[in-house]
């Protein structure tokens, strides 16, 4: 049994957010602290990813001072409390091979200290020693006690409301260790 291990490349690396809301949506990036994937027998079988929140960007507010308000909002209590939690983790629990390069991975997410399992589609190719791995995971974010204008938890938003999940667009590159 042949078990590589792939650490990830952060620069070689993104992960891009769109949060959703009545009268439209928000999108940016945010940066990968450090992670790892693993192979046996030339299959994804496990691995963990660090996020580190501290690194939240929004591209589509172009006003710097509207900008530095909304991060500053992000990084709050609101959402992410990224004084009190600067990483949110990934840890890869099972994974069900589904072609060649596409797997179902389900894991533990842990955002601001709370811990929900939560499962996706990867497609994961390697050739030599390098590994690139793509996927979108939706997460639901009053899971993790970010229920700032949440339908579920407020009345009478309007167009206010901000839809509870949100979308993590991963393109992940990893080199054998």
């Amino acid at each position: 049994m042949e078990t590589q291990n792939f650490k990830i490349e952060n620069a070689k690396s993104s992960v891009n957010w769109i949060g959703k809301k009545v009268t439209g949506s928000h999108n940016g990036t945010i940066a990968i602290e450090n992670g790892n994937f693993t192979f046996t027998n030339g299959d994804l079988t496990g691995g963990n990813v660090v996020i580190d929140t501290t690194s939240i960007k929004i591209l589509d507010v172009t006003d710097p001072a509207t900008n530095q308000q909304f991060a500053g909002h992000l990084a709050s209590d609101d959402f992410f409390s990224t004084d009190k939690f600067n990483t949110a983790f990934l840890d890869i629990t099972s994974v069900e091979k589904q072609t060649a390069d596409h797997y179902f991975v389900e894991g533990n997410l842990t955002i601001k200290a709370i811990t929900h399992p939560i499962g996706f589609n990867l497609e994961a190719k390697t050739v030599n020693n390098e590994l690139k791995a793509s996927g979108k995971i939706i997460i639901d974010r009053t899971k993790y006690d970010m229920k700032f204008r949440s339908g579920n938890f407020f009345t009478n938003l309007g167009d206010t409301l901000i839809y509870n999940e949100f979308e993590l667009d991963v393109a992940l590159t990893a080199t054998l260790s």
